[in-house]
């Protein structure tokens, strides 16, 4: 029986989109990345762009809002922020995608929102930051930032707001079926790795 759905997770630089796009492609699935953050704007009316930078990574305005969140004052009202609100507006997205069939998801806490599925397989792509460097170089060009701390802001965030709407720990080997280092087994290996154990398990 194989794995109707598929989520990679992904350390920034680490190759995961592209790795999830040829596993999408070599299983005939539907292929959800950008896709998903456009069908998230629909739902929400938010842009892409801020769909994209919100529905994944942790600000440092929003974190500062969650850490006194638990606390009340006298004449502010209360209630679900705006961050809250795109939470729960992509987790109803990915689980209505979900429903519709065979799909790789990329992202966005897809391994906890769809955890409770045994139709699910879930990857986490990784690699040496040395070698992650090197790609976002190639890939996205240079900028003020160096590579070094551009991966560093990255996956900080990343981690913040997968911790906050899951409390569990982004990249713990424990939250997925298989952690692979694209660094060391190459992209293409990856891809037919996970088709391989998709197909079979």
């Amino acid at each position: 029986m194989s794995k109707n759905i598929i989520t990679i997770s992904r350390e920034f630089g680490s190759g995961g989109r592209t790795i999830a796009k040829e596993v999408a492609k070599k299983l005939g699935y539907a292929y959800y990345d950008k896709e998903l953050v456009k069908q998230i704007s629909m739902e929400t009316g938010f842009s892409e762009g801020f769909v994209e930078e919100n529905g994944e990574y942790a600000s440092a305005k929003n974190w500062l809002a969650a850490a006194f969140s638990h606390l009340s004052f006298p004449g502010v009202m209360a209630g679900p922020s705006m961050d809250d609100f795109l939470w729960a507006m992509q987790r109803k997205v990915i689980l209505d995608l979900a429903e519709k069939g065979k799909c790789v998801i990329v992202g966005r806490c897809a391994d906890f929102i769809l955890k409770d599925r045994t139709d699910c397989f879930h990857v986490f792509i990784h690699a040496d930051p040395k070698a992650r460097a090197e790609r976002i170089v190639r890939r996205y060009g240079t900028s003020e930032q160096s590579p070094e701390k551009r991966l560093d802001d990255k996956d900080r965030r990343r981690r913040l707001y997968y911790k906050h709407y899951t409390e569990r720990e982004w990249g713990m080997a424990q939250n997925y079926h298989l952690s692979l280092n694209s660094g060391e087994i190459g992209q293409e290996r990856c891809v037919e790795m996970i088709v391989q154990l998709a197909q079979a398990l």
